[in-house]
């Protein structure tokens, strides 16, 4: 069983910063084997992809909405994904969910990966 923690949401003004932490821990797990998503929900709207990253080979992929903005990065010593999320926007306002999927290559382009972690608040207040 893979748990997941995410950490790091918070308010803060369009423009600025916030870092998202997701923690993996597991038998025998090594985040170097998954395909580590960010995800994100709005209220009313579903469930949409926001960065993906494959620490293994260091793969990484963005929805065009984040590109430019947002850092996906990974420590494979601490089992943690973070995602950097600079000039920040009232749209980008949403719950934040990392995902794991065991030996998926982060081109999928789904959102219903095996593993999820709670999720953490990301509040931009315009």
């Amino acid at each position: 069983e893979v748990q997941l923690q995410a950490s790091g949401g918070g308010l803060v003004q369009a423009g600025g910063s916030l870092r998202l932490s997701c923690a993996a821990s597991g038998y025998r797990f090594t985040i170097d084997d998954y395909a580590i998503g960010w995800f994100r929900q709005a209220p009313g709207k579903e469930r949409e992809a926001v960065s993906c990253i494959n620490p293994g080979d260091d793969y990484m992929t963005y929805a065009d909405s984040v590109k430019g903005r947002f850092t996906i990065s990974s420590d494979s010593a601490k089992n943690t994904v973070y995602l950097q999320m600079d000039s920040l926007k009232p749209e980008d306002t949403a719950v934040y969910y990392c995902g794991a999927d065991f030996q998926l290559s982060c081109d999928y382009d789904g959102t219903d990966f095996s593993n999820w972690g709670q999720g953490t608040q990301v509040t931009v207040s315009s």
